[in-house]
Formats: structure tokens, C-alpha cells, sequence
């Protein structure tokens, strides 16, 4: 999800919701203690150097149980960061406490914003010799030898 998109789900929003993707709640007392732009050069493992930008909220469940961030703070935050920090229509990615810092994507499902799990991936296939797709393994069944597997054969 992009800076913009943010914004234009809370000009209309009555609450600012988090969830994480299996359902769990960000408790209602979170504070937004960062908004800002990460810049990331790096080289992949094909030898491309790469530069990343991304916007970054960091979520931080306080023990201010009073505490309820409302759209307009948010989006005053934002407008803050744009203007100082020059932050364009970049992805958001959000920080949030769990066993550690983990890092999301932003979603929205109509109603709260989805912490969404990252994953990684190898950005050079073409050059790591990595394989594109599954290989398929032709299992065995020890006992027999064959490639046959039948109920009570042995080989589950």
C-alpha cells in the first residue's frame, strides 16, 4: 500500500485499526511512534546494485490505555513527514513490537489496516542458479524399492 492510498482511506475513517494477519488486534492505546523514509542500497547476490525507498510506520503498544490515535493526527503526521523529510508516494511498510521488531506490509480490508507478512526472495534468479520452480522428487519406498506407494505398503 502506497503513502496515498493511506491517506485517502483516513479522510474518511472514524478510527485508526491495526491488524495483524491471522485476526489479532493491535490493542486500541497504540501509539504511531515513527513516520519516516528508509533508504536501502545494497547488492543482490547476481552482483545488480539496488536502491530501495520506503515509508515506514513504527507501532508501539504503550501502557497509555487512554491513548486512541484518531485519522486526522495520523494524517497530520504524514503530512508532516512529507513536507520535511520530502517522502513521496512510497510503499508503507510498518514496524511492529511482537517477540521482536517485525517488519509488514500494509493492507486495509475495508475496515482495519493488515499487518501483512513480508517474505523474501532471491532478486537475481536469473544469475544465483537458484531454481525458478519446485523440483519434482520421484519418491521411493525403501522397503520395496518401487516407486508405487499403496495403502500398508510401508513407505508413508
Amino acid at each position: 500500500m502506497k503513502i496515498s492510498e493511506v491517506k485517502k482511506i483516513l479522510s474518511t475513517a472514524e478510527g485508526v485499526d491495526f491488524k495483524l494477519e491471522g485476526g489479532q488486534s493491535v490493542p486500541d492505546h497504540f501509539h504511531v511512534t515513527e513516520v519516516g523514509v528508509i533508504t536501502r542500497d545494497f547488492i543482490d547476490c547476481g552482483g545488480t546494485v539496488r536502491h530501495e525507498r520506503i515509508a515506514n510506520f513504527q507501532l508501539w503498544d504503550a501502557d497509555d490505555y487512554e491513548h486512541r490515535l484518531k485519522p486526522r493526527k495520523l494524517m497530520d503526521i504524514i503530512s508532516l513527514s512529507e513536507k520535511v523529510l520530502g517522502m513521496d508516494d512510497l510503499d508503507v511498510e510498518v514496524e511492529y513490537q511482537s517477540e521482536t521488531i517485525g517488519k509488514y506490509d500494509l493492507g486495509f480490508d475495508g475496515k482495519d489496516f493488515l499487518l501483512l507478512s513480508k517474505k523474501t526472495a532471491c532478486l537475481a534468479l536469473d544469475k544465483c542458479g537458484a531454481p525458478t520452480e519446485k523440483q519434482k522428487v520421484k519418491l521411493i519406498n525403501p522397503a520395496t524399492g518401487s516407486s508405487a506407494c499403496t495403502p500398508d505398503g510401508g513407505c508413508c
